[in-house]
């Protein structure tokens, strides 16, 4: 393909990656200007990469929706000398393929947590059981781990329940609150202010410092709710708090 017969698509990816220092001892490499799945997995790809084979002075990869923000010691390298070993390694590995979790998150569609449930059925015109139908249909890709520890930012959210964020944030949502943001699905990690519009509550703990893993998901993960009555919830919230595992991922490919 010429230059000239080149797609507008094909030219804004070839602008990529950018790589952009950011003190003296971190840089960020961005891989897109625009939210989607492909770019996102060549930002984990990259970080899962460095983890597993750091380079010498190595010392945090962070992915985000299109970027990735690299730390490293500069008294053992240099900047530009992390920006050569990063490209020789976006070019080794952006194109393979990598192994996926997929979770199923039980979900209790009401109780204290449904703050928005009902008035956000309205807004859409459907019964609080269609708008529960059409959130647990869908299935959600996490993008990002942010904001609080292990705040989970998930995108598939179904277009017709986009819905804005509330122009006063409420000062206290409780951990585990499933809630919508514009385009985007969540689960809350900790309690905590918030815009958010919530629709129920998971018993599953996004973030358990008393953990070995710490952290339940992980940017590039899959993610499908499960309805719960409240009885179902309230058992695996006591199981949870005995420290039991109520969920484990499944392998994809």
């Amino acid at each position: 393909m010429t230059a000239e017969t080149t797609a507008p698509e094909d030219k804004r990816r070839a602008r990529f990656p950018i790589f952009r220092p950011l003190g003296d001892r971190a840089l960020t490499v961005s891989f897109g200007d625009s939210i989607d799945a492909e770019t996102n997995e060549t930002v984990i790809r990259i970080a899962d990469s460095l983890r597993e084979h750091p380079f010498d002075g190595f010392a945090e990869a962070v992915p985000t929706y299109c970027a990735l923000l690299i730390i490293y010691d500069p008294l053992v390298i240099s900047g530009d000398d992390v920006e050569h070993l990063v490209a020789a390694r976006i070019s080794e590995v952006r194109h393979q393929a990598r192994a996926r979790r997929r979770w199923t998150v039980p979900v209790h569609y009401g109780g204290p947590a449904a703050l928005d449930l009902d008035n956000l059925a309205a807004e859409k015109d459907m019964t609080p059981q269609e708008l529960i139908a059409l959130h647990s249909g869908a299935e959600y890709r996490v993008y990002m781990i942010g904001f609080a520890p292990g705040f989970t930012y998930l995108g598939g959210l179904p277009e017709r329940l986009h819905a804005p964020r509330l122009p006063q944030p409420r000062q206290m949502i409780p951990a585990g609150a499933i809630g919508i943001g514009g385009q985007q699905a969540s689960v809350n990690s900790v309690a905590g202010p918030s815009g958010w519009r919530f629709i129920g509550s998971t018993p599953v703990r996004a973030f358990d410092p008393a953990r070995k893993a710490p952290f339940l998901f992980a940017a590039g993960d899959l993610v499908r709710f499960h309805p719960v009555a409240a009885a179902e919830a309230a058992e695996l919230s006591a199981r949870v708090a005995r420290g039991e595992t109520v969920i484990r991922p499944e392998q994809v490919a």
